[in-house]
């Protein structure tokens, strides 16, 4: 009998979710910096084994909102969890409760959904202050596993997917069972060239930025792709660029490679930087650049 659930992975920025993602499926879906509020949609990855398969939501960090974006990214974290069958609490080591889990925790109670907890970075913490974490959840919460892990190391994620298994029920799959993720191929590649962004620019710069794919074009043995990327003031334009075009190079560079891996096959990558003051702020451009205006 096949079985099938939808899984909310939820949490602050930067404590992991995306990696665990990518570490569940084996294959990267959703992209990872060491920087916040890199996630900004609602990602679907579709982990298939056997009679089972399992449809995890991975969502952006919550967070107090300063931008419409963040708006919309702290109401999408929140209505993922709305009809699911389970969720997972991704938390790193703390001795208490912190007021964006007790929020989380507050809905899992009042819509009665069943949750895993998963205390990510393990490999950077003392066991003490693991325990403490333990205990600090377990009295806010009656959890259904909690899963000690390193999503980067890929320790003690098969264990989550284990103790997601009383989340699923018996039911027809909503997926092809080689689909991984419902994602389009053009998002997949936008997404990308942001998280080379994110990862080659300075602080503050890559939240501002954004990446709009503008044309596609698939021959046989390559693809060839022109993508936008926005960014909120003519200085960071410049910086973006680089001197002699240096930086805007690498960032291409590195991101054809991961897209010629997903598409198995060679990519021209042609990238085009844009200004649009304060777009993060702006409902018609969030809405221009790919996010849900229902949703702001």
């Amino acid at each position: 009998m096949k079985k099938t659930g939808f899984i909310a992975i939820v949490g602050r920025p930067n404590v992991g979710k995306s990696t665990l993602l990518n570490s569940i499926l084996g294959e990267k879906i959703a992209i990872v910096s060491k920087k916040p509020q890199t996630t900004r949609n609602r990602i679907t990855g579709i982990h298939t084994v056997g009679e089972e398969q399992f449809v995890f939501l991975d969502t952006p960090g919550i967070h107090k909102p300063r931008t419409k974006l963040g708006d919309f990214m702290v109401k999408t974290a929140s209505d993922t969890l709305g009809g699911v069958d389970g969720a997972i609490l991704v938390v790193e080591a703390r001795e208490a409760v912190g007021d964006i889990e007790a929020k989380v925790i507050a809905r899992l109670k009042s819509d009665n959904i069943p949750a895993v907890l998963v205390i990510n970075k393990i490999d950077t913490v003392q066991a003490p202050n693991v325990a403490k974490t333990i205990a600090a959840y377990a009295a806010a919460f009656d959890f259904s596993a909690v899963v000690p892990i390193s999503a980067k190391n890929g320790k003690g994620v098969e264990v989550v997917v284990d103790e997601c298994r009383s989340f699923l029920y018996e039911g027809d799959w909503m997926f092809d069972e080689d689909i991984v993720t419902d994602q389009p191929e053009r998002q997949i590649a936008a997404e990308i060239i942001r998280e080379k962004l994110l990862r080659t620019l300075d602080e503050e710069i890559p939240h501002g930025t954004a990446v709009s794919i503008e044309e596609w074009t698939e021959k046989r043995d390559v693809v060839s792709i022109r993508a936008e990327i926005y960014c909120e003031k003519a200085s960071h334009k410049g910086i973006i660029i680089g001197k002699h075009a240096a930086t805007i190079k690498k960032i291409g560079t590195y991101a054809r490679e991961d897209i010629e891996k997903m598409l198995d096959t060679r990519v021209f990558l042609d990238l085009y930087v844009r200004v649009k003051e304060n777009w993060r702020d702006s409902e018609f451009n969030i809405t221009n650049l790919g996010y849900n205006k229902d949703d702001l």
